[in-house]
């Protein structure tokens, strides 16, 4: 490992001294902690820190981490001895590892294999289990939580479990939320992009849903396709759009074929806020992120939200956000429908979503948290 001497809170080592390098490590690259890394990357290089970032090459083609300064270095997403080896020999010389999720803190444990390297673990989903797999999820939770430095919790519930699980140093991290890039981004006209939009999905003439995120099992599509039913009487009939691609993606479509429900499943799709500028509602039936993209973009882009009611989501929207229990899909499908029919309900949770975003961390904000967690894990022990 290189000589690690005090750095200043910008980043940038003293005269004559390298600068800080960190590895980040994704495991699978899911998409609230891959748009995360992205934005710290840029952040730190920016701040004089040699950033590496360790994940698969999808990921760098699909958020662009080389892309912002960072070195990228391919490792492959699933457990197995050549990602451990992959991230052995990215970390060789590194002052700190910064890992992003359960499985990729193991590997990144296995890589440094008891070198006296810090490692920064972030924990960005709750994850979920049953029997066996739980007690297993446990035990990993426990290791992981026990050999990082510092435990980042994405929301209160993350950082109670780290505690909970043997954690000696657990805080709350802060988590920007980056703008999107693309033609709304970019400053063109909403009201010119909204009807062409919705011409393409095909919701001229009728309200427009969305749901953005991966097709599993954790993320309540099954709940969302019966909460559907409900609203195939009104007139004229609500489109849902679904974007994401994932392992359910056959089943949920033979489901909307078989039970002509008014859905279309539209794939991954890289204009998710032109679709949202575009959407009457934003729907999130589930999602195991602790920090829910889609409703950090939904608030942000003064778009009514529908979600269900987990702890974390609770504390991320307020009052911003019409709340529903996880899984029940009637009560989904009565907020819906009770939106639909209440403009002015849908202008005070607009209202009330720009106040909440605004209470949300910065770039700036986040890249300084963890600058001066990196700064006490690196700084050397004064002398006797």
């Amino acid at each position: 490992m290189s000589h690690v001497s005090s750095h200043s809170p910008n980043g940038h080592a003293p005269p004559g001294q390298s600068p800080l390098r960190t590895v980040q490590v994704l495991g699978g690259g899911g998409a609230g902690s891959c748009v995360h890394v992205r934005s710290l990357a840029s952040g730190l290089v920016a701040r004089g820190v040699r950033v590496t970032v360790c994940a698969p090459a999808a990921a760098d083609h699909t958020y662009g981490f080389s892309g912002v300064g960072a070195e990228h270095v391919p490792v492959p997403g699933r457990h197995g001895p050549a990602s451990v080896t992959a991230l052995r020999a990215a970390c060789a010389d590194a002052d700190l590892v910064h890992a992003h999720g359960l499985h990729a803190a193991l590997r990144a444990a296995l890589a440094l294999g008891g070198r006296r390297v810090p490692l920064v673990v972030t924990w960005h989903t709750r994850p979920s289990a049953e029997g066996a797999r739980a007690r297993l999820l446990r035990v990993l939770e426990r290791r992981v939580a026990r050999t990082a430095s510092v435990v980042l919790g994405t929301s209160s519930d993350l950082v109670d479990r780290a505690r909970s699980r043997g954690a000696r140093d657990a805080r709350l991290a802060a988590v920007a939320l980056p703008a999107r890039r693309g033609p709304a981004a970019a400053g063109e006209d909403p009201d010119r992009l909204r009807p062409k939009a919705r011409a393409e999905l095909g919701a001229i003439g009728r309200p427009l849903l969305l749901a953005v995120g991966s097709l599993d099992r954790y993320r309540g599509y099954d709940t969302l396709l019966d909460a559907t039913r409900a609203w195939r009487g009104l007139d004229p009939v609500p489109l849902l759009v679904v974007a994401g691609e994932g392992p359910l993606r056959g089943g949920l479509q033979r489901r909307v074929e078989d039970e002509e429900l008014p859905v279309r499943l539209i794939g991954r799709r890289d204009d998710i806020g032109d679709l949202l500028a575009a959407a009457d509602l934003a729907l999130l039936p589930g999602s195991p992120e602790a920090r829910p993209v889609l409703a950090q973009e939904a608030l942000h882009a003064r778009v009514p939200l529908v979600a269900a009611a987990t702890g974390s989501v609770r504390e991320l929207v307020g009052d911003a956000a019409e709340l529903v229990p996880p899984g029940d899909s009637g009560a989904l499908a009565a907020a819906v429908v009770g939106l639909l029919a209440d403009p002015g309900r849908c202008e005070r949770l607009r209202d009330r979503g720009t106040v909440q975003a605004a209470t949300w961390p910065t770039e700036d904000e986040t890249v300084a948290q963890v600058l001066s967690v990196y700064d006490e894990l690196t700084r050397p022990l004064p002398l006797p």
